[in-house]
């Protein structure tokens, strides 16, 4: 692979890795409020975090710039306090990729929480337990495979990410220049036809990776369960 190739995969890596870390907490505790609470608002709650998968990706990017960027009302608190600024960095692409995956995590998480047996945990209750403890010991085992899968998906999902991205951070080589954006960059190139291929190819490979790795680890722990 040449520089520039290596250089945008490890970059997609890199922003999709934190995304998914960024995604995790906040999409357990959202898949969790949705499927297991009832409180004023829960259908727009639960609108807003699927608006991502409706609505175009370069409207949550503008979204993201007016809210995020260094004069948005969240922005600027974060360059005042933090000295933290997003915009046109490889942090804001991991922003974007994570507010874009998020639905497909909670989605995920979500049905899994709904799949648990709820008398086990009222079981559980019975016998004193607390309900943090309830929640680690009874129902987080049994939601692992919808955990896995929410994850990896939410990995593929960003590795692909474009339109939020180059509408909030940008197109700059070595710095927010992802995979899709390489790519889209190299099909405006005269002579770009060949590295495109192989751009092409690398994020089909991740993705279809990532996809037998979900679908593997998954089957694995249901198994495990199924044992026990």
């Amino acid at each position: 692979m040449t520089p520039l190739e290596t250089e945008a995969l490890l970059l997609s890596l890199r922003v999709a890795g934190w995304s998914v870390l960024l995604n995790l907490p906040l999409g357990l505790a959202a898949a969790w409020a949705l499927a297991r609470l009832r409180f004023p608002g829960k259908f727009l709650f639960d609108g807003i975090v699927h608006l991502p998968l409706i609505v175009p990706p370069v409207v949550i990017g503008y979204l993201l710039l007016v809210g995020l960027g260094r004069n948005g009302w969240i922005g600027s608190w974060l360059h005042d306090v933090f000295g933290l600024t997003l915009t046109f960095s490889w942090r804001g692409a991991a922003v974007a990729s994570a507010v874009m995956s998020f639905p497909l995590m909670v989605r995920a998480i979500r049905l899994s929480i709904e799949a648990v047996d709820r008398r086990l945990e009222q079981a559980a209750r019975t016998l004193g337990a607390s309900p943090p403890w309830v929640f680690a010991t009874v129902t987080l085992p049994l939601i692992v495979p919808g955990l896995i899968t929410g994850t990896i998906l939410a990995f593929a999902r960003s590795l692909g990410e474009f339109g939020a991205t180059i509408t909030f951070v940008s197109n700059i080589p070595g710095e927010t220049r992802t995979l899709p954006l390489a790519l889209y960059t190299l099909v405006q190139a005269p002579d770009g036809e060949a590295a495109a291929a192989r751009i092409v190819v690398i994020s089909v490979a991740l993705a279809l990776g990532a996809l037998i790795l979900s679908e593997f680890l998954a089957r694995k722990s249901r198994t495990g369960e199924e044992s026990e």
